[in-house]
């Protein structure tokens, strides 16, 4: 349908882009992205994208702003440059909590963010584990949405926890369905953190929904960790009902502000993420530990190119 594919990186995470090239057996496209000195972003391909099925791999995560603009200008110069069709990755979603009017006079921002995508000339998306599954409705194209979870729970299941040791814990009613799927994985018992929200950078958690806990191993799962007060205040929790080794389980380590020096002082024997979005020398903890999702990202990018199912991955 398409000439040949072709995969362009921004400079979000040039080292996923890289992988996903090295699965797919092709050689990452040549951009030369640069800053103007006022700080806005220069762009040029350095190779033809003319008729090609093109791919641009880009999280918007932090800084947010910058690789979101950078995102658009990349989808405006292939549009430009006459490719025939333009495809997002965006392994992460910036803006994915501002998806609803929680209350009066403020944005609905992942719909915004969504619209400038379109306009700016995508004519697909593939993202992963968004925020709120409803995002897919806010674009005006087709979406693809992928789901690590499998890629986690391999890697839990790798440890050889007991089942009947093992207690899987959502840090909110907001996270038990995704628990639940973890749980058919990975087996074992649910319980649920009672976690109330002070304001948009405190929570508190309290007590603990199902069990008993004391005594077991506590792999608790989120889909993000931004600043981690949700995930150590559920991390505490668990350690209050006497849980006796804790694991942490989450698709994007965002890990803003003090998130490392939380997530180090918590007590957690590992914490399992994705590298949907790099992790600075900072962030590199003793016992965090990152999982690739470029050999998934890599079939479903094959599979779209090849207009073939993408949700045979999950089947």
């Amino acid at each position: 349908m398409y000439d040949e594919l072709c995969l362009l990186s921004g400079r979000a995470n040039p080292q996923l882009a890289t992988e996903i090239a090295s699965y797919l057996g092709i050689t990452l496209g040549a951009v030369d992205l640069s800053d103007f000195p006022d700080g806005e972003i220069s762009c040029r391909l350095d190779q033809n994208v003319r008729g090609r099925d093109v791919f641009l791999i880009q999280p918007t995560g932090p800084s947010v702003n910058n690789n979101l603009m950078e995102l658009l200008i990349l989808i405006d110069t292939c549009r430009r440059a006459s490719a025939a069709r333009i495809t997002t990755v965006i392994p992460y979603f910036g803006y994915a909590r501002q998806d609803r009017k929680d209350m009066g006079r403020v944005p609905i921002t992942a719909k915004l963010v969504a619209n400038l995508i379109t306009k700016a000339g995508a004519d697909r998306v593939l993202a992963m584990d968004l925020h709120a599954a409803q995002i897919q409705g806010f674009f005006d194209c087709p979406v693809d949405h992928l789901y690590a979870s499998p890629i986690i729970d391999d890697y839990f299941r790798s440890l050889n926890l007991s089942k009947d040791q093992l207690v899987v814990v959502s840090p909110d009613e907001g996270s038990i369905k995704r628990s639940l799927q973890h749980l058919d994985h990975l087996g074992g018992s649910l319980a649920i953190v009672d976690k109330r929200r002070a304001n948009a950078l405190e929570t508190r958690q309290e007590n603990l929904i199902g069990g008993p806990i004391e005594g077991k191993v506590a792999v608790i799962f989120d889909d993000m960790i931004t600043t981690a007060g949700s995930m150590v205040g559920a991390v505490n929790v668990v350690r209050n009902y006497g849980a006796s080794k804790i694991y942490v389980g989450a698709t994007h380590a965002v890990l803003c502000g003090n998130a490392p020096a939380r997530l180090r002082e918590a007590g957690i024997e590992e914490i399992v993420v994705t590298n949907s979005l790099p992790l600075s020398p900072a962030q590199q903890l003793p016992n965090i530990r990152q999982v690739s999702v470029a050999p998934l990202l890599g079939e479903a990018i094959r599979r779209i190119h090849r207009n073939e199912s993408v949700s045979y991955l999950f089947d």
